[in-house]
């Protein structure tokens, strides 16, 4: 009987969460549609007012003030405002949906050094984690594995898909190394001391990820006909076709993750995370190397840290001439919702408001390499872009009347909003 409970009850918890399906994605767009009246904000830094925005097949064909000639569908956003589409990076949406159900668990595979594992393979474009993103203006993110030395391969998406297979918009964009640390917290079960403590394999753990690294590309070169999975899965990272994401924080950890990188001869490299970035910044401009730095609603690491310098450190890097995106991938997959308003937590802090927007749009995209394409509102590029009654970067204003992916106009129902509206009108009928 315990045996037939253990199997019973995960598929019912499964199913309850099903109970509200996802939207149903929209089809391809089939007429022009024209927005007018609204204040465009760029996602390069600028604005226009009064804007007027048009775009056919998927892709905007003109951008400008009343005289740009209206086509099609016309939306009136007089007093509105409109954002280039969110992109959320470095997260596992889609990957996990019920924490306690191990079924539904896909963000960490078995191994440690695991490059071949490519997270966009259990991508769920059903997920109503994913789809409670749209309502805040998030359409694009990064679907990336968790866990282990090297966690694997992500895949770049947008939000209003079938499966993985249409979700996808840049597959296997790059692998995610997570650096060791130079430091550990005290295991005060054990009988250690709180508080951190020095790393004594530090030395013995870098070493295994530069052997393995030295290993991959010396199999890359060999032209081998056995395949080797792990080593395979790196050669687009030394070729040059793939960006090595690594996840480092101290100053050593990124010097040295950097350094070993560069010697390797790999190009594209971006630094997640970077809590002591600001202390190496000029070392991390040598190199061209951007970082996507982690969300600012966190507390400081250090005794010594000021009391607001999660809030502060996006505009202490951006000041320092670095390229640097907002991602949030320690907090749980729902906050992922919250990313505009973390950024504006950082205008908060005195970085101007459009530059700030910038860590969501421009600069991510570019972080990325989708910024042919996503990250701006710009002539050739995809209609990828809402509108909301206000403010995008402030929780009170930022409603969204309309969002559209690919020009094709998405849903903003999901299932809190089914909810919201079920108990609004329990309570306003009261």
């Amino acid at each position: 009987m315990k045996k037939l409970f253990n199997i019973i009850f995960p598929v019912l918890l499964l199913t309850s969460t099903s109970g509200f399906a996802q939207q149903t994605p929209a089809g391809p767009q089939t007429e022009a549609i024209t927005i007018t009246g609204a204040m465009a904000h760029i996602g390069d830094g600028t604005i226009k007012e009064n804007c007027t925005l048009v775009f056919e097949e998927g892709k905007i064909t003109a951008l400008g003030g009343p005289e740009i000639e209206t086509k099609g569908q016309v939306i009136d956003a007089t007093g509105k405002h409109i954002y280039p589409g969110f992109i959320a990076p470095g997260k596992s949406l889609g990957l996990i949906e019920v924490n306690a159900v191990r079924a539904s668990n896909d963000q960490d595979e078995i191994g440690d050094i695991i490059p071949h594992v490519r997270s966009i393979i259990a991508y769920n474009a059903e997920s109503q984690v994913v789809e409670s993103m749209r309502p805040n203006g998030i359409l694009l993110g990064q679907i990336t594995p968790k866990g282990g030395r090297i966690s694997g391969t992500s895949t770049i998406v947008q939000f209003d898909a079938w499966n993985w297979e249409d979700a996808a918009i840049k597959m296997d964009d790059g692998i995610h190394l997570n650096w060791p640390t130079t430091f550990r917290r005290g295991r005060w079960w054990v009988g250690e001391p709180r508080g951190f403590l020095p790393n004594k394999k530090y030395g013995e753990q870098v070493e295994e990820v530069v052997t393995f690294m030295k290993n991959a590309k010396a199999y890359g070169e060999s032209g081998v006909s056995e395949v080797n999975l792990p080593f395979a899965a790196m050669q687009g990272v030394f070729a040059g076709s793939q960006r090595l994401y690594i996840y480092a924080h101290a100053e050593k950890e990124i010097m040295d993750a950097v350094t070993h990188a560069k010697e390797m001869g790999i190009r594209k490299l971006v630094l997640v995370g970077g809590y002591h970035a600001h202390k190496v910044g000029n070392f991390l401009k040598e190199n061209n190397v951007p970082v996507l730095v982690n969300f600012t609603h966190s507390l400081p690491s250090f005794d010594d840290d000021d009391y607001d310098f999660t809030y502060k450190l996006p505009k202490i890097l951006m000041e320092e001439g670095l390229l640097v995106g907002l991602q949030n991938a320690t907090a749980s997959n729902f906050q992922t919702r919250n990313l505009p308003f973390y950024v504006g937590q950082v205008v908060g802090q005195g970085l101007e408001k459009e530059k700030a927007l910038q860590l969501i749009t421009g600069n991510n995209a570019k972080i990325l390499g989708i910024d042919t394409d996503y990250g701006t509102l710009e002539v050739g590029k995809s209609a990828t872009l809402f509108i909301s009654e206000g403010d995008a970067l402030d929780m009170r204003t930022n409603q969204l009347s309309r969002a559209f992916i690919d020009g094709r106009d998405v849903s903003l129902e999901t299932h809190q909003t089914v909810l919201w509206k079920r108990y609004m009108g329990k309570y306003e009928g009261k």
